[in-house]
């Protein structure tokens, strides 16, 4: 019997490492890559700590990958990794022609993220106007969405669809996992 499903369900989640308050220099991205509820490979590559490349790294990153071709959505844990390197989702979803849908597990607070970007950030107007531009973010749940190439009813189908064990949909819950073990210090163990 063949299942026919109507939302993407070969997903990428993107998710950053931690890393200290004074680091400069380049953050690890991990990428989970899922197939409905199964976890079928892992993407990483590295972007500037507050710099401008992260929406280019991600598009080189996939691109390259042997997943590129199946993919049908791209799932980022916020607009910014690695501080503010904000991603470009309308540029992600036009140079990939997939859907992007950035998950937050809570609603961003507009004011101080552009009072940081506009005081603190090189490059803040630039990044502040990305943020703008990336739409309304929009209640989908227990979680808050922006999205570019895919309506609201399927992203909220996706989000409902594939947050098994928690409010965050399980390809950024993976990536998450994944980040946070890859950056543990040596002798230092996370559980």
């Amino acid at each position: 019997m063949k299942w026919i499903v109507s939302y993407p369900t070969h997903i990428v989640g993107f998710d950053d490492t931690p890393f200290p308050k004074d680091h400069r220099g380049d953050v690890t991205v991990v990428g989970a890559i899922y197939t409905a509820a199964r976890l079928d490979g892992v993407l990483c590559t590295r972007i500037r700590r507050d710099g401008a490349n992260a929406t280019d790294r991600i598009i080189e990153t996939i691109r390259d990958s042997r997943f590129h071709g199946h993919l049908q959505l791209i799932l980022l844990q916020g607009i910014a990794l690695a501080g503010f390197n904000v991603v470009d989702i309308h540029r992600l979803h036009r140079s990939l022609n997939l859907p992007v849908l950035v998950v937050c597990r809570k609603r961003p607070d507009f004011d101080a993220i552009r009072r940081a970007l506009l005081e603190k950030v090189k490059g803040g107007r630039r990044k502040w106007r990305l943020i703008r531009q990336a739409g309304p973010v929009e209640p989908a749940g227990k979680v808050f969405i922006q999205r570019a190439g895919i309506d609201y009813a399927t992203a909220l189908t996706v989000v409902r669809n594939s947050a098994i064990y928690s409010n965050v949909p399980e390809p950024l819950r993976s990536a998450h996992i994944i980040a946070t073990g890859i950056s543990a210090r040596p002798g230092r163990q996370r559980v």
